[in-house]
């Protein structure tokens, strides 16, 4: 089956920076992908390449079985990381000039622009000015304008950034109504945390690089967090006696109990096993693997140490800021 996207050793430099690196990827038709990474990482660049708003400086890249992007523009949807709309039309005029330049029949763009408003409950915003909206609401609106025509690829670069949780809510029941009904769907994001609710598939990029594509239910069996939760059943039971227990590498109080930290090597069962015969558990289970540990892992390496882990965790939740070649 023809893939949704294909680049083959693509790569872009800004001057000395080298914002993408002999990137790889297949996206299958169908698929949702999460694109993710630290601020900087490349993935706003990677984004404007397959949608030739930039060229590669080497490499290959098919879109929809075409070569280029704008030679399958109109079955493509397109939320780019910069938000901008005509700040002076009104709502239906906006979205209906939107859905001209895609092609679309005029009554198809009213009646599906109508339906997807409500949708987020944006009924009334139809015949106002998109100036007189606020920010939560015009980023719902350039939602409803990037699938206005129904695409069969929506690529969208950060499209939670900067919003409130109900309208982050809105948009990932849209998002995931798009790909039920069949739209391929690569979207950016440096919060894992969306990528790891939403997608079938993650492509970890750091300083340009592609360090792991990988199916996202696969990733709890290859990247083992080797870390057990226990909440004691006696509030005042010696959690400390836990390191004495085979395969224990160290322990963490927390406010809940501690967590326990495996061995390599050591089989949870059997560990998780042991912990409950010497503290009794009101609660204990294995902690389930993050895409943010998995990076930190893939990045920093067993030479990482404990100040580049955190440094690399604070840049993860987006307080490094965005680069110039995002």
């Amino acid at each position: 089956m023809e893939a949704a996207l294909e680049l083959q050793g693509v790569s872009k430099a800004f001057g000395q920076t080298r914002a993408i690196d002999n990137l790889n990827l297949r996206v299958p038709r169908g698929a949702m992908y999460g694109l993710i990474g630290p601020s900087g990482a490349g993935k706003t660049t990677a984004i404007r390449m397959i949608m030739s708003i930039l060229f590669p400086d080497s490499g290959s890249l098919r879109v929809l079985g075409r070569s280029s992007a704008l030679e399958a523009k109109d079955r493509i949807g397109y939320l780019p990381e910069e938000r901008g709309v005509y700040r002076k039309m009104r709502v239906n005029a906006f979205l209906s000039y939107i859905g001209r330049l895609k092609g679309c029949a005029p009554a198809e763009v009213e009646s599906r622009a109508a339906s997807l408003l409500e949708r987020l409950g944006l009924a009334d915003a139809l015949k106002k000015k998109c100036e007189d909206l606020s920010k939560g609401m015009l980023h719902r609106v350039q939602l409803v304008a990037a699938i206005i025509n129904k695409p069969e690829l929506l690529i969208l670069d950060e499209p939670f950034s900067g919003l409130d949780p109900v309208s982050v809510r809105l948009l990932k029941e849209l998002i995931a109504e798009e790909h039920k009904r069949g739209t391929t769907i690569i979207f950016s994001t440096h919060v894992m945390a969306h990528a790891e609710e939403l997608c079938q598939q993650v492509v970890m990029i750091h300083k340009g690089r592609k360090v792991l594509d990988e199916p996202t239910a696969g990733l709890r069996r290859q990247y083992d967090p080797r870390t057990i939760r226990l909440e004691p059943l006696d509030a005042s039971a010696d959690l400390m006696a836990l390191k004495a227990v085979p395969g224990v590498e160290s322990l963490q109080l927390t406010s809940e109990g501690c967590e326990i930290r495996l061995a390599a090597g050591t089989d949870p069962g059997t560990a998780i096993r042991s912990v409950a015969a010497v503290v009794a558990p009101a609660r204990i289970e294995l902690a389930r693997v993050r895409l943010e540990d998995v990076f930190i892992r893939l990045v920093t390496g067993s030479a990482g140490t404990h100040e580049s882990e955190q440094a690399l965790r604070a840049h993860l939740q987006g307080l490094g800021g965005e680069g110039a070649a995002a």
